[in-house]
């Protein structure tokens, strides 16, 4: 169990790392040479002009003005300069959203923090039970907890009183910026610029037709349940083969590019490559004429493969973007049952153009449920198993468990700073690393399901990685610290004894998330606006790749907001404030730290670096406000589990009233909000069309949308499209092939 001594080591490492990574962002982003990394935003807007551009050569390289070093922080103040409604039309309005989930955690902690150091402190302190309890490992910061408290103390009402400040406070933080963000997500509907997506509606589960294609299959559907509105569509073709060889291709090409480089700045010495995987081994060729004959090769392929697709009925899905002539039609056709049968011709709002993940389009649809079963399963086992590293993390923490081990290295672990490092530093960083690979394990999973937006597959990874960390990271952390450190305890003591022992155990953690918190929330939140790897990658080919200066836009990598990640690592954050702001409150520091921090780095990033990958409207903040409100709930039944423990009677009473009451506040919020998020309202459809109808009377919609739904890999090459129909043939009783192959049979029969 980390000392006060160890806490304090590794808040010194953590801040001198933090300190470490700004100073150097703050001196790498004045250099010429990397602008374009670190403001990359502003030359995808082309707004901002490369200061390599003009001046002596050194100039082109190094600043070379003394004045700007002297201010190399003022990019703090102007991180937040930038109001809320010029954020929304810069950068959009999921990443303006996304910033308040940090001023949130401010917003909630801040009162708490003074509150609970106001109130909760000096009771703890003045407790003396944890002195008074024989074989129990404690530290100094554990007496400023709950546990400190002697059982059956009145001192235990400030603590429920605090836990319904705590509730109340939260609940009513929530919905006010659930009230919010509702008013920013309408308003920026309502003034959004024309898109493709409020026109179109994804169409899955196209049922067979002996007598026609899919593609009139859709076209006579539309044009008879909506005759007044549809407009036109594009049918979903399996092209993932072909795509894989135009990334193949498009792949050879940066190689030929990069040895066309090498070979023009050293004539002398012709490039060789290998011909094996990644040009590792295998035989030793001309790595031009290598990669030539490869490119000429999967050109010919290419065109075949195009062909195929193209020509082949089976290579189109039974799925189709169907647009429409108004938003009004499309609102009415993607919220409505289109048949009495509700397992085909399934609607749902299209993705924008850039936000679809085409991979997953062609998934026969019966096929879904099934990759959502084998899924649940993986992760149910993935999850399971995880609690392994997690258990050898907690065991790092246990300086007896340890040696006991490995007693060679006992005299190494009994030096002081050896031992603050292992128990205040190295579990921190060792679950980190654990935790590396996780998010895209966890992507992959949700690909196999068949999601078809890369909105839903960040959502859908959020909620598993939520659910994770929740599982394993908080309550894993919890159950084999408590078993490592209170060891002896558990094989002493009777089995009644021990949900007392755990209940003891888990405010007593709070020294190993405050480690977690400086390692990921302090060092890991100013590693990330140093940028490294997009810093490394981006010279890397520029010195070797870059001829032209469309080749250095194509080697800038502004990077996304990685919400899939980032989102439930906030929580986790949100989980700890409300789970020891009642419990062992000298963790909310940490923690408002980390939410100022992370507010300030991230808006610098969506201002001056990131460019999002699709812009959802803020779709995901129903989920946000769930797992906030179900911390709160796990919050509180774990201080219900903990007094249980303390003999108070009247406890279990008083604190049952809170989940409830949570579960109703969420009940209620759902019903009054959540539907913004999921539905377009008809009368603001209705408002919009008339709007442009009036300002735009001219406007030709289906040249417009014309090629918005076409597959990547087909851009600029003509596909069969279905014929316009015609207003005066727009009438329930539009003639398919069937009805006419049955009208002609029946004047044959006549003759």
């Amino acid at each position: 169990m980390a000392s006060s001594e160890d806490i304090i080591l590794s808040a010194v490492l953590n801040l001198l790392s933090a300190f470490a990574f700004l100073v150097a962002f703050a001196i790498l982003r004045l250099q010429p040479i990397n602008d374009r990394v670190y403001f990359s935003k502003w030359y995808l807007k082309g707004i901002r002009a490369s200061p390599r551009s003009s001046g002596t050569f050194v100039k082109k390289f190094v600043n070379l003005d003394c004045r700007t070093y002297i201010r190399f922080l003022n990019w703090m103040p102007a991180a937040l300069r930038m109001p809320e409604p010029e954020l929304i039309g810069h950068a959009g309005l999921d990443s303006a959203v996304y910033i308040r989930i940090y001023l949130l955690g401010l917003k909630i902690f801040v009162p708490l923090a003074l509150l609970s150091f106001a109130v909760l402190v000096p009771v703890n302190w003045s407790g003396k039970s944890l002195e008074q309890t024989e074989g129990l490992t404690f530290s100094t910061i554990d007496k400023l907890s709950i546990s400190n408290v002697p059982d059956a103390s009145k001192k235990f009402w400030a603590h429920l009183v605090m836990a319904y400040v705590v509730t109340f406070w939260t609940c009513y933080i929530l919905y006010k910026e659930y009230h919010i963000i509702t008013t920013m997500r309408l308003q920026f509907l309502a003034s959004e610029n024309r898109r493709p997506d409020q026109f179109t509606v994804l169409v899955r589960n196209v049922p067979p037709d002996p007598d026609e294609s899919v593609c009139e299959h859709v076209e006579h559907f539309f044009c008879v349940n909506h005759p007044d509105h549809y407009l036109t569509h594009q049918v979903v073709y399996n092209a993932n083969n072909l795509a894989k060889l135009v990334e193949k291709k498009k792949s050879y090409k940066n190689w030929l590019t990069y040895y066309q480089t090498k070979y023009e700045r050293n004539p002398k010495i012709k490039p060789k490559t290998k011909t094996g995987v990644w040009g590792l081994w295998g035989k030793t060729v001309d790595a031009i004429d290598y990669y030539t004959t490869e490119i000429e090769k999967l050109s010919k392929e290419e065109t075949i493969e195009r062909e195929k697709v193209m020509s082949d009925p089976k290579a189109i899905v039974p799925a189709a973007f169907v647009s429409f002539k108004s938003r009004w039609g499309a609102a009415v056709c993607a919220q409505t049952q289109q048949s009495s049968n509700p397992t085909i011709w399934l609607t749902q709002w299209a993705p924008e153009p850039r936000d679809v993940y085409w991979n997953n389009l062609s998934i026969p649809f019966v096929e879904l449920n099934v990759r959502k079963l084998l899924m649940t399963v993986a992760f149910f086992f993935l999850t399971f198993f995880f609690m392994i590293p997690i258990a050898f993390v907690q065991s790092l923490a246990s300086i007896d468990g340890i040696e006991n081990k490995l007693p060679v290295l006992r005299p190494l672990i009994q030096m002081e700073v050896v031992k603050s490092f292992i128990q205040g530093v190295l579990p921190g960083i060792i679950l980190k690393i654990f935790l590396v690979l996780l998010p895209m394990i966890l992507m992959a999973m949700s690909k196999i399901e068949g999601y078809t937006s890369l909105s839903s597959l960040d959502r859908r990874s959020a909620t598993k990685y939520h659910f994770f960390i929740l599982v394993n990271v908080f309550l894993g952390s919890i159950i084999t610290g408590a078993a490592f450190e209170q060891l002896q305890r558990f094989v002493d003591e009777p089995p009644s004894e021990i949900p007392k022992t755990v209940g003891v155990a888990m405010p007593l953690k709070a020294t190993f998330f405050i480690t977690y918190i400086m390692v990921d929330g302090w060092a890991g939140i100013a590693a990330e606006i140093l940028r490294l790897v997009p810093f490394v990658m981006f010279h890397l080919k520029n010195t070797f790749l870059v001829k032209t200066d469309q080749d250095r836009e194509q080697a800038t990598d502004p990077g996304s907001l990685n919400f899939s990640v980032s989102e439930p690592r906030i929580q986790l954050y949100f989980l700890l404030g409300l789970v020891y702001s009642v419990v062992t409150p000298i963790l909310l520091p940490f923690i408002i730290v980390f939410f100022a921090f992370s507010y300030m780095v991230f808006r610098h990033q969506i201002i001056n670096v990131y460019d999002q990958k699709y812009e959802s409207g803020a779709s995901f903040w129903p989920d946000v406000h769930r797992r906030i409100l179900t911390g709160l709930v796990i919050s509180q039944l774990l201080l219900l589990g903990l007094l249980s423990t303390k003999n108070i009677s009247k406890s279990t009473p008083v604190m049952i009233a809170l989940p409830v009451l949570t579960i109703w506040f969420h009940i209620f919020c759902k019903g009054r909000y959540e539907s913004a998020f999921v539905k377009f309202p008809l009368q603001d459809a209705m408002v919009k069309d008339t709007l442009e109808r009036a300002t735009e009377p001219t406007l030709n919609l289906k040249a417009y949308l014309k090629d918005a739904y076409v597959h990547p890999v087909f851009k600029g090459v003509e596909l069969d499209r279905p014929s316009a129909v015609d207003d005066e043939e727009n009438n329930p009783l539009v003639p398919t092939k069937r009805s006419r192959r049955s009208s002609k049979s029946h004047s044959e029969e006549g003759v």
